[in-house]
């Protein structure tokens, strides 16, 4: 399992920078650089009171990536021991990113 750092404090699933799913996948599957990826896991907050009272965030989870380009993209699973989703005040998928995103 792969330990996730989450800033994209919009997005529903995030609690203190983990997320409170148990797997997310990484899009981009032409991405030469992190802002051609995105978390499809990504969920907007829209009024921003939700909290997550039925889940636990994770600090480690699968990570499945359409990132084909990317080094740390294994049989499309990611491999990196540590990576990070940025996109703080993102309104959609398309405005987060994998930041751990390396080309081949």
């Amino acid at each position: 399992m792969t330990k996730l750092d989450c800033n994209v404090t919009s997005c529903i699933h995030n609690s203190d920078n983990c997320c409170c799913k148990s797997a997310i996948i990484v899009e981009g599957n032409q991405a030469k650089d992190s802002y051609d990826t995105f978390c499809g896991s990504f969920d907007e907050n829209k009024d921003g009171s939700f909290r997550n009272v039925f889940k636990t965030p994770e600090s480690r989870l699968e990570v499945d990536c359409e990132a084909s380009n990317c080094v740390y993209n294994e049989d499309r699973h990611c491999s990196a021991s540590h990576i990070g989703i940025a996109g703080d005040g993102a309104r959609e998928a398309g405005h987060t990113e994998c930041s751990t995103f390396k080309t081949r």
